[in-house]
């Protein structure tokens, strides 16, 4: 993700009118050979289930997204809310990450007790209609601290998360909660450690329940990406990239290689889907959407 402003923008678009936001840059010169420029679709490797998150796209129309996605060669997309699920449909795009239909928000989460009424209707309502779509995962916020400690956070999160995660236990629905940095983008946020969301997910003890783990945001609040992804994977139900820093390219731009992670992600057994979350610096959609080609080469180890 963004920064907070950009990211609740980015939602609040998405929940009223359908786009999102994202862009372009260079290319690891080891991954771009004449053959994949010659082509529009890529012969992927089929170990990585990749996927692309919309929000980072806002001047993409979503048809227009779905038709690229389409062309490269995978097929599905991240952080769709129910209004925009018939258009993926239109196109056999699977939504990989499902919103609820709600007011989608990072900071007002289940730490907070007095979001858990409004929360546990919003995920109730989406729910069935997920089951009825075909989809299978939803994603959640802790939420900020607002001075809370971290065992308070966390009851009021089992707490808020029961009722619902008992709903997704019997309708063969994931809810994820991802992981987000509190040193650049998220200030105050609460599920900012690894070691904080694991505990969680022990405290809920469901298969239903999982982590987001956004490999972007980790790098920045605690590094040493894949060993915690080796030594954590069983709570891990998803993943998101993005470049440090910048959340830019995942290209020679950036620090991290993410070949050997997505490498250490398939030895983990790792079967779910691998969502692209960075910002292309491109300046038009075409160069948008070429970045996010060259995202997914990357990634296809």
């Amino acid at each position: 993700m963004p920064d907070n402003q950009n990211r609740r923008n980015a939602i609040k678009n998405m929940l009223i009118g359908g786009s999102a936001a994202l862009g372009s840059t260079s290319i690891l010169s080891s991954f771009d050979t004449p053959e994949n420029s010659k082509k529009t679709k890529l012969e992927l490797k089929n170990n990585i289930n990749h996927s692309v998150c919309q929000w980072c796209y806002g001047s993409v129309p979503l048809e227009e997204l779905c038709i690229a996605v389409k062309e490269i060669g995978f097929s599905a997309i991240d952080l769709i809310a129910p209004k925009d699920w018939s258009m993926l449909q239109k196109y056999n795009l699977y939504s990989s990450m499902c919103y609820h239909g709600g007011n989608v928000s990072l900071t007002d989460g289940f730490n907070t007790k007095t979001f858990h009424e409004q929360l546990i209707k919003d995920y109730t309502a989406v729910i069935p209609l997920m089951v009825k779509a075909g989809y299978k995962d939803v994603i959640c916020f802790s939420g900020s601290r607002r001075g809370m400690d971290d065992e308070t956070g966390l009851k009021n999160c089992v707490e808020g998360l029961k009722p619902i995660v008992s709903l997704a236990e019997k309708n063969g629905i994931t809810v994820h909660m991802e992981l987000l940095n509190s040193k650049v983008d998220h200030k105050d946020y609460m599920c900012d450690k690894t070691t904080w969301g694991v505990e969680l997910c022990k405290r809920l003890g469901s298969q239903n329940f999982k982590l987001l783990y956004d490999i972007y945001h980790m790098q920045i609040d605690e590094g040493d990406v894949i060993r915690t992804i080796q030594d954590n994977h069983q709570y891990f139900g998803h993943y998101h990239t993005g470049g440090v820093p910048g959340r830019h390219e995942i290209d020679e731009t950036q620090e991290l290689y993410y070949p050997a992670i997505m490498k250490a992600i398939i030895a983990t057994g790792y079967k779910g889907y691998v969502a692209q979350e960075f910002i292309p610096t491109g300046k038009d959609n075409k160069s948008k959407l070429a970045a996010l080609k060259n995202a997914v080469i990357i990634c296809d180890v």
